[in-house]
């Protein structure tokens, strides 16, 4: 009898530990939910031939981005941070160079696909077509369900012929090779109640004496809350 007296003690002392166990992992928990997310994302190519013979690729590499909730704390907002690089190679006797635009495409409530590659195309309103730029540098996305929107990570600043100041989100090279690189390239999401997000793009444009084409490398799409 008195054996087993204290194997019931000893039965209440380690459920009575399992209790507070239980109890520090749920404020863990409550704390990781309002921490930034890191996403790495994977590196892509691709390799196009254009009409005269150029050959164009595209690498992407050291790509991230880092998710965080609004200072406001409300389910329309979010902050993300995005990283990464992006070379261009071209070869034949006509390559001269060309023009390097990285952004990201953010939709709410839209898939924006799964596949990486320039292939790998885009659901509802994005069929994998190139996108087109509507903001520059650090941005703020407003957008609703059912709609998406593209914007450049570069903000590079030129004069233009009148001595203004020109904005460009394009980088330009000459020769067979360019590169740019961005390195935490801010971006405010607003006004999406739902699901959101977002995907990277790389567009090469390059012009020869005879042909001119873009090359779009798409990135792996990662959700931003």
């Amino acid at each position: 009898m008195s054996f087993s007296g204290v194997g019931l003690r000893r039965g209440l002392q380690v459920a009575s530990v399992g209790s507070v166990a239980a109890v520090a992992v749920g404020f863990l928990s409550v704390g990781a939910a309002s921490a930034d997310t890191f996403v790495p994302l994977p590196d892509g190519s691709v390799t196009r031939t254009l009409a005269d013979g150029t050959v164009v690729t595209v690498t992407r590499t050291g790509e991230s981005a880092t998710v965080s909730p609004s200072m406001g704390a409300t389910p329309l907002h979010r902050n993300v941070w995005v990283s990464g690089s992006a070379r261009v190679e071209l070869s034949g006797p006509n390559a001269e160079g060309g023009d390097i635009e990285p952004g990201y495409v953010v939709g709410c409530q839209l898939a924006l696909g799964g596949e990486v590659g320039a292939e790998s195309g885009m659901e509802s309103d994005w069929a994998g077509e190139a996108p087109g730029q509507s903001a520059t540098g650090a941005a703020g996305v407003s957008i609703g369900p059912g709609q998406a929107e593209s914007f450049s990570v570069l903000d590079l600043e030129s004069a233009d012929d009148f001595g203004g100041e020109s904005h460009s989100g394009s980088n330009s090279f000459s020769g067979t090779s360019g590169s740019v690189t961005w390195a935490d390239s801010t971006m405010a999401v607003n006004g999406c109640a739902g699901y959101a997000q977002a995907r990277s793009f790389v567009n090469v444009t390059v012009e020869t004496s005879s042909v001119s084409s873009t090359v779009t490398l798409w990135g792996q799409p990662f959700s931003i809350g």
